[in-house]
């Protein structure tokens, strides 16, 4: 959509410095922008773009105004500026309600008539379909499961029965909601199945990634809070909590029956074990491997970053004699000590 600076500046509680008749209609990088964008600049590494970036405005921090060239929006925080201006200038479109002819409901499902059901959906029996609910196409929302209002599930995502999903929440294709966990008891040599009775329960404002699965309770519940933000190919074990507005990146694996607080960000490749207690604010960086509880908030890491093969070869090598050093080191320092404990009677 197209909107003056100047209204967009009182839209999104800004300041503004510049013509506020200039219109722009669409987000673009600052090295890449043209007549008519907005850009944002966010990080000082990328300051040189600003001198001769070609957008119509930018949104940037007021300590980094002086070296613009065009009109600027202010902001303390411009990134999260930029998002809010991303979502006015960039709308999804409205949602029409009506059910494709080539969806499958089950005359026990509830949709409500502002709700849309896509091609080649499935809604089976008790399904309830809240106000302006968007189900793309070659969804399937299994028995009893309830999708809260303004929610949107963009296509092929599974919804399994019992499942629920608060408003305004947004699953990306391949998503799997509420399977059966990973249970077994072992009989002999065989595995037999544990049936997972409990269900998946999502918050208000969750996004669930694509192809990210959330698996439902062993006995009890799996609950995604509000706000959460799953990224994609994410594992989230049966039982797994996790605290209101904390977010995960892409490959995370989370396993069974572990409670994650508020306000926590796991970076990617994350793998935690099952039955951890994780605190609010607690922060786990790329790869860390998560064996024990961490209750306290702070930065936490494990792994082991990149680096030459020469180097890493000559460090696995050691690493082989890490428990013998250590013996000897602690058979050293008690030498020591018993030395000094002699010569400190000899001197007495």
């Amino acid at each position: 959509m197209q909107i003056r600076l100047g209204e967009l500046a009182v839209r999104l509680g800004v300041s503004l410095r510049g013509d506020g008749e200039v219109v722009v209609d669409h987000v673009a990088q600052l090295d890449s922008a043209g007549a008519g964008s907005l850009s944002f600049l966010g990080d000082p590494a990328y300051r040189a773009h600003l001198a001769r970036t070609h957008a119509s405005a930018v949104i940037l921090k007021e300590s980094d105004a002086a070296d613009a060239r065009v009109p600027v929006l202010l902001s303390d925080n411009p990134y999260l500026t930029f998002a809010r201006a991303v979502r006015l200038l960039h709308p999804q479109p409205e949602v029409v309600g009506g059910i494709h002819p080539s969806a499958v409901v089950d005359p026990g499902a509830q949709v409500d008539p502002t709700a849309w059901i896509g091609p080649l959906t499935v809604l089976e029996a008790g399904v309830v379909v809240g106000p302006r609910v968007f189900v793309g196409p070659g969804c399937i929302l299994g028995e009893g499961v309830e999708v809260g209002a303004d929610s949107r599930l963009t296509a092929r995502v599974t919804l399994c029965a019992g499942t629920r999903v608060g408003q305004r929440a947004l699953i990306h294709p391949g998503a799997v909601i509420g399977r059966e966990g990973f249970g077994f008891a072992k009989d002999g040599e065989r595995w037999v199945r544990i049936p997972q009775v409990g269900r998946a329960l999502l918050g208000d404002d969750v996004e669930i990634g694509a192809n990210t699965s959330v698996d439902r309770g062993a006995i009890g519940d799996t609950v995604i809070g509000h706000g959460v933000k799953l990224d994609n190919h994410i594992q989230i074990g049966h039982n797994v909590v996790v605290g209101d507005n904390t977010a995960m990146a892409a490959n995370t694996g989370i396993s069974g029956s572990t409670r994650i607080g508020r306000n926590c960000t796991i970076a990617g490749a994350v793998g935690m074990a099952g039955h951890l207690e994780i605190g609010d604010n607690v922060h786990f960086t790329g790869m860390a491997m998560v064996t024990r509880s961490f209750k306290e908030p702070g930065v936490y890491s494990s792994g082991i970053p990149a680096m030459p093969n020469a180097d890493w070869r000559r460090n696995a090598a050691r690493f082989r004699h890490l428990d013998e050093l250590t013996r000897r080191v602690k058979q050293l320092e008690t030498l020591i000590a018993n030395m000094n404990a002699t010569h400190e009677r000899e001197e007495s």
